[in-house]
């Protein structure tokens, strides 16, 4: 399946021939991860249930604990990720605030392991 590419809180983009981008299987999935654990619950009119809500805790105080917990329940949610074997989510306090998120899964659109990792706040 392709859609189009569009990077959480950014613009639509532009390929190399002018036309829109898209992306299909992994590139798709990243953007789905990275889209569920930013949005906040509530605010997809759609599904008021949806997001993880993890942008809405820059500037406070939050445990790696709490961010593991939220990625592992949202992350489960999505059909693009294999529940075998389990998705391996480590969240890395960085100092000064700084957590950064390493996410690695299977892919059941191509069967491979794509690790992802994200600044979560600073």
């Amino acid at each position: 399946m392709q859609d189009l590419s569009l990077i959480f809180n950014s613009d639509l983009a532009v390929g190399p021939t002018g036309d829109l981008e898209v992306v299909d299987d992994d590139g798709l999935i990243n953007q789905r991860i990275l889209r569920r654990l930013l949005t906040n619950s509530g605010d997809y009119l759609w599904d008021l249930g949806y997001g993880g809500g993890l942008a809405s805790n820059i500037g406070r105080p939050i445990s790696v604990g709490s961010i593991n917990a939220t990625v592992r329940a949202q992350i489960s949610q999505e059909p693009g990720i294999a529940t075998t074997p389990a998705p391996l989510i480590a969240a890395i306090s960085g100092g000064a605030g700084e957590v950064f998120l390493s996410i690695t899964y299977t892919s059941t659109a191509t069967g491979t392991t794509i690790q992802q990792c994200l600044p979560v706040g600073c």
